[in-house]
């Protein structure tokens, strides 16, 4: 949920506009994006959004920030597509107005000069920022690492950034996402030796999941799977579009007659498929959680079939995503996962030696340490002291809503600004839930609640007896008995329709039951309220 906001005088730059998703705390909440009261109360003085890559932790909160500012956007023609594709989903009270930027390309922004800097990353384009500013010149590296060998034979540029600590840094905000990671990130190149074993072992069907915007891990995927002759399939909406704006963007190389569309993967024997498949983090309703458990209408596994998940596990998704294997592991399919040799995934950020490298480069006056959790924040600005005999005056921590104040007698901590988190219901930017009624949404939505409740046999998976649905705010009960029955029914052939895998796999069914109930409700009523299944073992 990354954005930051340079001022300088009158003018307001911001950098980033990210949104996350929300933990299991959060019901009834579907994307969490950045609190923006000091750019709405400073709306006249706000004059663009620069983006450093792609991510959705530095896009996906565009749609919320053009919703109430009308600024230009200033990013690289494959992000600018990546929320092009974003703002589609919303309608925004005026035109966006996008500004396509390349490497080395400088804009005027106000008081600030902007100039983007080719960085390498997991996504391609991404760019660091160099902003001139009457106090000096601002270092912003976005997400990093140094490949030395990146696949797209673009290096990062180091010679620029080199350039400008020459000629002197006043502020560095350096990603620390991998500060605890000792040594250096493997280059992008480190995972082709893998995935060429793979390719070459798998006696069927191989099914390769990455995150999909990893676009030089698809290329390599690519090239091994016409190299070993198989055709590929690209499975899931998000690996679609971005494969497609990928390609139209002259970013991802498809070798004539390569592709099948997935309908046509059975007409492709076992042994010649490469699937490429979104889900490597076990979301219940992505592609490969939906092949997990036999529920995909066009990919199946069957025993003798590779998965591999060259992607990390994101912390929180651990149970979803072993619970995914599970299934997989059950129909006889290898999977690989986690760390092998050599590895089936690399990190797109910067390990400890590269930014040691990097602070030696720029050796700013002032440091602020970005993208991280606290403990790395603190562990970079202990990495940054051996600058100390070379220029450095003053490191900071900066939290949530923090602000550092810098003009000539230096650089200082000042009051905290409004800062924090806003949940967005529905994916739309219309049904905005306030932090404060979190909590009271867990037993009453805006919609109203509806809680249906089903006995599982925790042993076989069979149904105790039949399910029993609560509603409250939802609609009055002289009004809405057929409702309420008619969903009985909907939860009842929902069951039915599952297997005995996925009704012991709570995660699964209920993200079932409450699709399915959610369809009927907004069909049949115009209204979404919380629908909440409740499974009770017996």
């Amino acid at each position: 949920m990354n954005i930051l906001a340079l001022r300088c005088g009158d003018d307001i730059l911001v950098i980033d506009a990210g949104m996350m998703f929300p933990g299991a705390d959060l019901l009834g909440v579907d994307i969490v994006v950045p609190d923006i009261t000091y750019l709405l109360e400073n709306r006249a003085h706000v004059r663009a959004l620069v983006l450093t890559h792609g991510h959705e932790d530095h896009i996906g909160a565009v749609p919320y920030l053009l919703r109430h500012l009308d600024i230009p956007v200033y990013a690289s023609d494959f992000t600018l597509a990546l929320v092009k594709r974003r703002l589609a989903e919303h309608e925004l009270p005026q035109p966006p107005r996008l500004e396509v930027v390349k490497a080395k390309d400088a804009v005027q922004i106000g008081c600030f000069s902007v100039q983007f800097i080719h960085v390498t990353h997991s996504i391609v384009s991404a760019r660091a920022l160099a902003i001139t500013t009457p106090l000096g010149v601002v270092i912003h590296t976005g997400d990093f690492k140094i490949d030395p060998t990146p696949t797209d034979n673009e290096p990062f540029d180091l010679h620029t950034l080199a350039d400008y600590g020459k000629r002197g840094v006043l502020l560095l905000l350096s990603d620390s996402t991998n500060v605890e990671w000792p040594g250096i990130t493997p280059s992008e190149r480190a995972v082709r030796g893998r995935l060429e074993d793979l390719f070459i072992r798998a006696p069927q069907s191989l099914l390769l999941s990455c995150f999909t915007s990893s676009i030089h891990r698809i290329q390599q995927i690519l090239e091994l799977a016409e190299e070993h002759h198989r055709k590929v399939a690209f499975v899931g909406r998000a690996m679609n579009s971005n494969a497609e704006i990928a390609h139209d963007l002259g970013f991802l190389r498809i070798p004539d007659g390569l592709l099948v569309r997935p309908p046509e993967l059975r007409e492709v024997p076992r042994a010649a498929r490469a699937v490429v498949i979104a889900g490597s983090q076990g979301e219940p309703m992505s592609a490969l959680a939906q092949v997990s458990v036999d529920r995909h209408k066009h990919v199946a596994v069957e025993p003798g079939d590779t998965v591999a998940l060259s992607a990390r596990v994101i912390p929180g998704n651990e149970r979803a995503i072993f619970r995914m294997i599970d299934h997989l592991s059950r129909r006889g399919v290898e999977v690989v996962y986690g760390s092998t040799t050599p590895p089936v995934h690399v990190s797109g950020h910067a390990s400890r030696e590269e930014l040691a490298l990097l602070l030696n480069l720029v050796r700013p006056r002032f440091f602020v340490p970005i993208h991280g959790e606290y403990r790395q924040l603190a562990r970079h600005i202990a990495l940054a002291e051996h600058l100390r005999h070379s220029g450095l005056q003053g490191s900071f921590l900066l939290e949530s809503g923090g602000v550092l104040e810098i003009d000539a007698r230096g650089a200082r901590k000042v009051e905290s600004v409004t800062a924090g988190r806003v949940c967005i219901d529905s994916g739309s930017v219309d049904e905005i839930v306030e932090e404060m009624v979190i909590h009271d949404r867990r037993s009453l939505s805006e919609d109203g609640l509806v809680l249906t409740v089903i006995a599982i046999n925790r042993h076989t998976g069979a149904i105790e007896s039949q399910p029993e649905i609560v509603t409250r705010g939802f609609v009055a009960s002289e009004d809405g008995a057929d409702i309420v029955s008619r969903a009985r029914e909907i939860v009842v052939r929902t069951l039915e329709a599952s297997s005995e895998e996925e009704k012991t796999d709570y995660g699964v069914i209920k993200a079932k039951i409450s699709a399915d109930l959610k369809r009927f409700i907004a069909r049949e009523t115009s209204r979404r309220p919380l629908i909440l299944p409740v499974i009770l073992e017996v």
